[in-house]
């Protein structure tokens, strides 16, 4: 059995005249992130299954409360950003035509006929060719975490992918790797990869976080945050009532408050190598605590009124993964 508190104590808050009013989900949202954390220690350690006495999350697939320890990011940072050239065209070409599709069964496809993966040697034609041979097979080329815009209105191709082959090649022409590394600031990535087609304010940012990843620029985490639509979700849960903060104050309000909070609660979290969680964390974590607050507090809706959590849980053989995080974050020797 899992015990809920629903007494929130009185929180720490960003200045402002109106202040947010926690919900029952509030402590849910610190509680599960100190359960789903513990569960990532014990996976890497490890530790036989079940890894938690909290039968939703045995029962259900929940992502790492620490965005770069994802499957995906992994492989991006390990296999992707950090291997191959480090020149600004190839590293920005490598990086947002693995994160279009999100899919490394995509990019491994690519990477065995072609032997290599680079700007230098790209062809729209090589690569379309090669994508519709996937479909062909009836495999999908896409991940199904993002839904990508179709890129028809602005490039004229009937097919999704060859679109986003023009989008790429039209951001190198622009010389936008370039454009990049003279921001100012996270906020500024961010606008510059809103100002294309197919790119709204989600995928902006999570190319940002993406693209920050790699040397071609340099920001803090806990510089710029955009609320995505899952997140936003979870905020409503967590708050009966926001007051005079916007989604993106609670989520860095979260993020500064958070070792409060685990005191508070009695919590002795676990971070990643001294990091503690970044606002791209607790942002991607209001997504999470919306999902598991489906079955834990299903008196609460949110703005989807989604009641179900769709992908359960299996255990299954995979290959262990070696983490690897950027050598900037000099956190590699503390994992």
């Amino acid at each position: 059995m899992i015990e809920k508190n629903n007494n929130p104590k009185s929180v720490s808050f960003l200045i402002k005249k109106n202040k947010p009013k926690p919900s029952i989900v509030y402590n849910t949202y610190w509680e599960f992130i100190s359960k789903r954390q513990d569960i990532f220690f014990k996976r890497i350690n490890n530790v036989e299954f079940p890894w938690s006495n909290d039968d939703i999350l045995n029962n259900y697939k929940f992502t790492n409360v620490y965005r770069a320890t994802d499957r995906v990011s992994q492989y991006l940072i390990r296999d992707i950003i950090y291997k191959g050239s480090q020149e600004p065209d190839e590293l920005f070409f490598r990086i947002v035509l693995f994160k279009i599709f999100n899919r490394i069964s995509t990019w491994e496809f690519i990477k065995d006929e072609l032997g290599e993966i680079s700007f230098k040697n790209y062809s729209f034609k090589a690569y379309d060719e090669l994508l519709l041979e996937v479909l062909k097979s009836k495999e999908a080329i896409y991940s199904p975490a993002y839904i990508m815009a179709s890129g028809k209105s602005a490039f004229g191709k009937e097919r999704k992918h060859q679109n986003h082959l023009l989008l790429i090649e039209k951001m190198i022409n622009d010389k936008l790797p370039h454009g990049l590394q003279q921001c100012k600031s996270m906020k500024g990535i961010y606008e510059l990869l809103l100002s294309y087609p197919t790119i709204g304010e989600f995928l902006a940012y999570q190319y940002t976080i993406d693209l920050n990843y790699s040397n071609l620029t340099n920001f803090s985490e806990m510089e710029f945050v955009k609320a995505g639509p899952g997140a936003k979700d979870g905020i409503t849960k967590c708050f009966t009532s926001l007051g005079d903060y916007n989604y993106e104050d609670i989520i860095k309000m979260m993020a500064d408050n958070q070792h409060k909070e685990f005191e508070r609660l009695g919590i002795k979290f676990q971070n990643l190598g001294g990091r503690s969680l970044q606002l791209i964390d607790c942002q991607n974590v209001f997504c999470e605590v919306d999902k598991y607050s489906r079955l834990f507090h299903p008196e609460i809706a949110g703005v989807s009124n989604r009641t179900r959590i769709k992908q359960k849980f299996k255990i299954e053989k995979k290959e262990q993964i070696n983490y690897f995080f950027p050598p900037k974050w000099n956190i590699n020797k503390l994992i």
